[in-house]
């Protein structure tokens, strides 16, 4: 029988059944039915015809040092299930040397990365040239070829042809690096391709104006509001956000000040009720989040865009005596506004004044590092260990010093002698979160399982970090 047929036989007996469609021949109940299909794909792939082709070249010798055979066998055990969350540290620290990874161990993480996004920024450069090599070859591994290289972190003698031909990651790289040392040229060097650029390629590259932003950035930032790209006017707003003397921050003056007076010790507030072009152009949002009036969502993003200087001069009270405001009717609006202002213009002040009201992670981060740890601890012994505790430390920058780290080890003593079940996610963060040179502080703390847990998992990062150097 013609191999074709005898597989369509096959399929329609299978689809309507042996009762109504019996097979050629013997009448094959459903089991042999299964071993025949089994057979003939045996037999259909192994007589298939090798495809033509080209022999593949060699992959392009290294230029990178290896990571050490210890590093390497670390790397192994973490991507066996050995401390799994640490597996970004150690990413980072080895990318941020310049190393790469030893190649019997680049399929395995290309393929973790190829669902985990947040470690694919590393690669780029621990996969060294024979990672990319890999990439060209499958096409679920090609993010990889749009990730910084170690041309960028290591330098480069041709930084024209980085900015020309680089991939994706090197572009942003060497623009940063530029930035850093020459804000202008930076800016100047963007504005020559700016027209030409991917829409992705342009939000990432306003993300890089971010470091040493200055009023001498505001005419390219004003420009790129009539972008083509919603992403693209929105990061220029917020860059502009905190430039409190720009035309966007004055128009948003503007705009807030007829709606907000203080009558009686409370802020009375007048919802603005349309959302205009040029609003929208500012960045204002005209279509609110399901579940959120149109009127609360405009005056939220207002309220953002809005300088925190003009409200000490609009309504005559300090940050301090504002938080403390009741608000009416507009409360919740005006307290999410002042919050993200906090947030995007990076103001000390009204972190410390809205942390106190409402402790969330992004104001404790927008406080300076030394104040970070000091309100940090503070919070620790002042609260119970729940989720809110977890979140707000998410927001205090590792390494922890000693000063939240015996806050946090002394809580993690407290409460394991009365709630040892809900210990789990703080015995992890202070593991990855604490200076790992601290280790011994933990040990020899106490003896109770929790804390030498925490002092496990420091020793870990604290080798892990010694091999790598």
């Amino acid at each position: 029988m013609n191999t074709s047929t005898e597989w369509e036989d096959l399929v329609s007996a299978a689809l309507v059944g042996t009762d109504r469609r019996p097979l050629s021949g013997d009448s094959a109940a459903e089991i042999e039915l299964l071993e025949r299909a089994a057979v003939h794909t045996i037999r259909m792939r192994a007589g298939g015809k090798p495809a033509g082709g080209e022999p593949l070249g060699a992959a392009p010798p290294e230029d990178q040092p290896e990571v050490s055979r210890a590093a390497g066998d670390r790397l192994a055990r973490i991507l066996g299930g050995e401390r799994p969350r640490l597996l970004a540290e150690w990413l980072e620290t080895a990318a941020g040397r310049g190393y790469r990874i030893s190649p019997h161990l680049l399929p395995e993480l290309l393929d973790q990365a190829a669902r985990d996004r947040s470690i694919r920024p590393h690669l780029g450069v621990l996969a060294g040239n024979r990672g990319r090599w890999l990439a060209g070859l499958n096409p679920d591994w090609s993010f990889l070829l749009e990730e910084i290289t170690a041309v960028a972190v290591n330098g480069s003698d041709d930084a024209p042809e980085v900015w020309e031909l680089g991939t994706s990651g090197d572009r942003r790289a060497y623009l940063g690096a530029l930035r850093a040392a020459d804000p202008a040229e930076a800016r100047k060097l963007l504005a020559t391709t700016w027209e030409k650029e991917a829409p992705d390629d342009r939000v990432a590259f306003l993300e890089v104006l971010a470091d040493r932003l200055s009023p001498d950035d505001e005419p390219f930032l004003e420009a790129a509001l009539d972008d083509r790209r919603r992403e693209v006017r929105h990061q220029a707003a917020d860059l502009l956000t905190r430039l409190p003397d720009s035309r966007l921050a004055l128009r948003m003056a503007e705009r807030v000040a007829g709606r907000f007076t203080v009558e009686g010790g409370k802020i009375q507030v007048t919802p603005p009720v349309a959302c205009d072009a040029a609003m929208e152009r500012d960045g204002i949002r005209a279509k609110p989040p399901r579940g959120t009036g149109e009127k609360s969502w405009w005056l939220q993003q207002i309220v953002a865009r809005t300088p925190l200087g003009v409200w000490t001069r609009l309504l005559g009270r300090s940050p301090r005596e504002l938080v403390r405001m009741k608000v009416v009717d507009w409360g919740r609006e005006v307290m999410a506004g002042w919050i993200r202002a906090t947030v995007l213009q990076g103001d000390p002040e009204w972190a410390r004044e809205l942390f106190a009201w409402d402790p969330l992670a992004d104001l404790l981060a927008s406080l300076p590092r030394a104040e970070q740890e000091s309100v940090a601890a503070d919070f620790v012994r002042r609260h119970g260990l729940d989720g809110q505790l977890i979140m707000v430390l998410g927001g205090a920058s590792a390494p922890w010093g000693p000063g939240l780290a015996q806050a946090v080890l002394e809580k993690i003593l407290a409460v394991s002698g009365t709630q040892p079940w809900n210990l789990g996610e703080l015995t992890k963060l202070a593991g990855e979160r604490i200076d790992p040179a601290l280790y011994g502080v933990a040990e020899r703390l106490s003896l109770e399982p929790p804390i030498q847990e925490v002092a496990a998992l420091l020793r870990f990062r604290n080798d892990m970090l010694k091999e790598l150097s």
